[in-house]
């Protein structure tokens, strides 16, 4: 007879106990699970074998489409040849080969880049390297960091400090001291129903003059935003926004940084933002569409100055004391890698800006149905706006999501009463008229 402690481990679990979902009600999830067995291209398929189409690229992240070839056998050959190389001290060919890829796609000087394994390290990663930089360039007094409100940069202590989504904050005590807030970009009065970059809210980043003026320059070390605000609900920078708060930042001598953990490989069109913007921000960090999803990854190009304000003490010491055990893991390196061949060999980032207006008019046929206060678009996303029930903030969207999945086969997101869609850069205008078609009976069923 096997022993009581053999038989717990060898069992099959027929529960869903024990798994804590992140970022998810778990006692509603499990009272009703929305399972997902497997993938390919532009859908998942539930473990009965339904076909649910994907509207929102994972989350955020599967640019190139579920389960493509052959970044599943540049994964298995990279396991099969070296499953891991330490990060500290010594590496492997393939870290090097795709940060020189990454560097090129990114415009200008930033021309480094240092890995870690997801958005929220690459955003803490990039205010470490801020708050360093300025300190062996002899101005440590800056130590002050400005993020946005309705900002989202991941769940680490820095990112949910300069981060500014309530929720994500107000848990967790006081986060991290000498953090200012620029306001948010959006304002439904002047932007309702934008295709694209809002006219209106440019003149929002000169709160960074009144920030300044409150603490001084001389103790400000970085400024961080999205190009879009993509989990708050889908919010587009202001026509003009970053190209002012760029001009600024060098009047000021404070540190731009972008974080494209959603908008950069293609989300917007182009490699990254900052190229569609025309700007060249001191550092910008990356995720998810780094490996198609396939692999954690993510990290911060960093432009020539910064990385080199670190090279001037002896050879044989460390420059910059951070980093992860899994920094450019062979796994995700060699997926990076098969990513961007995919995006290059398919054009995925010129197919997206091209998607752009059709995609952006399919979406604004969702105006006039019940209860849509507003759409916003830009690039290959989207985010429609409900009103919410009196007395149950948050249940039309939810419900709205139930409906999608169970009853027209297809993965929506979610934040509050905003429905974000953001579908791989493979899709084609007859998906994307699927996708609205769909979204548009579940806002009707929960009306």
């Amino acid at each position: 007879m096997p022993s009581a402690a053999a038989t717990k481990v060898t069992a099959v679990p027929n529960d869903l106990e024990a798994y804590w979902l992140p970022f998810t009600p778990n006692r509603a999830f499990k009272a009703s699970p929305r399972l997902i067995a497997r993938a390919k291209d532009m859908y998942y398929y539930t473990p009965d074998g339904r076909a649910v189409l994907d509207g929102t690229a994972g989350l955020w992240c599967t640019n190139a489409g579920h389960n493509r070839d052959s970044i599943v056998a540049a994964i298995r050959t990279q396991a099969e040849t070296l499953d891991y190389a330490p990060a500290f001290q010594f590496s492997h060919p393939k870290a090097f080969e795709l940060a020189s890829r990454v560097a090129v796609l990114a415009p200008g000087d930033l021309d480094h880049v240092f890995f870690c394994n997801s958005g929220s390290e690459a955003v803490d990663t990039a205010l470490k390297i801020a708050l360093a930089f300025h300190n062996v360039r002899g101005e440590g007094t800056r130590t002050r960091l400005i993020g946005r409100e309705r900002g989202y940069h991941g769940v680490g202590f820095g990112g949910i400090s300069v981060g500014g989504i309530v929720n994500n904050r107000k848990f967790f005590g006081s986060l991290l001291a000498g953090v200012d807030h620029l306001p948010a970009t959006y304002s439904r009065e002047h932007q309702a129903f934008s295709k694209g970059e809002p006219e209106w809210g440019a003149h929002l980043a000169d709160d960074l003059e009144r920030i300044v003026a409150l603490h001084d320059a001389s103790t400000i070390a970085a400024v961080i935003v999205e190009p879009m605000a993509g989990s708050t609900g889908v919010l587009p920078a202001p026509k003009g926004y970053l190209q002012r708060l760029r001009a600024l930042c060098d009047r000021h001598g404070i540190l731009l940084i972008l974080d494209e953990v959603i908008t950069g490989f293609g989300r917007l069109g182009y490699s990254f933002a900052a190229e569609r913007y025309g700007i060249v921000p001191d550092m910008i960090t990356f995720a998810k569409g780094i490996t198609s999803g396939t692999v954690p990854m993510g990290g911060v190009i960093v432009r020539k100055g910064v990385y080199d304000a670190f090279m001037r003490g002896p050879e044989h010491m460390v420059e910059l004391f951070h980093g992860y055990t899994y920094s450019a893991h062979p796994l995700a390196c060699a997926a990076g890698l098969a990513a961007l061949d995919l995006y290059r060999d398919e054009a995925l980032f010129e197919r997206a800006r091209k998607l752009e207006p059709y995609w952006a008019d399919a979406a604004m046929r969702l105006k006039g149905l019940p209860n849509v206060l507003d759409i916003r678009c830009v690039g290959l996303t989207a985010g429609i706006d409900l009103a919410s029930r009196p007395d149950a903030v948050g249940r039309r969207a939810y419900e709205a999501m139930e409906h999608a999945f169970r009853s027209e086969n297809l993965v929506i997101r979610i934040n509050a009463e905003t429905i974000a869609i953001t579908p791989p850069l493979i899709v084609t205008e007859s998906e994307i008229d699927q996708i609205f078609a769909k979204v548009a009976n579940a806002i009707r069923a929960v009306a």
